[in-house]
């Protein structure tokens, strides 16, 4: 059930990684509906991965928030998606292991993440990428711009 005093955002977040591990960046489109107020942001990293990119786009979204909101998250990540919705509690109850009894990968972002998202009431829409969702291309823009300016740059950014 929703606080109907809670403001309410959308959130859109992607990643993109050339190579895998390679260079990567990130980006998110925070949209307040009933004000019109819209920020972007993006960044990149010389080597990473695009799971990590993809959790770096909604962690840097959710930090963006300066107050619990009622956060509709809208990705083409179903790694980002389901590891939010669904395996992170498994993993949490499994002293953050997966069902093979592997330590999670990305632990990291996982653990930032849980905590960030439980600050919020967070509601999940998958979005197929490279489908001509104006956001999702938006994201995805960025976060290609953003990693092509890290190469560019020689990775001193």
């Amino acid at each position: 059930m929703t606080d109907a005093s809670l403001p309410k955002v959308e959130l859109y977040t992607d990643g993109a990684c050339s190579g895998n591990p390679g260079p990567g960046g990130w980006a998110f489109i925070l949209r307040h509906p009933a004000t019109g107020k819209e920020i972007e942001k993006f960044g990149a990293e010389l080597e990473t991965t695009n799971n990590r990119m993809e959790l770096i786009g909604a962690i840097e979204g959710l930090a963006s928030l300066k107050s619990r909101s009622v956060v509709h998250l809208y990705s083409d990540s179903q790694y980002v998606l389901n590891g939010l919705k669904t395996w992170i509690k498994d993993w949490k109850a499994r002293g953050w292991k997966t069902a093979a009894k592997k330590p999670v990968k990305n632990i990291d972002l996982w653990q930032k993440l849980d905590e960030l998202a439980a600050a919020h009431e967070v509601h999940f829409h998958w979005i197929r990428g490279h489908n001509e969702h104006p956001e999702n291309e938006r994201a995805d823009r960025l976060a290609v711009a953003a990693r092509e300016a890290l190469v560019r740059e020689g990775g001193s950014r």
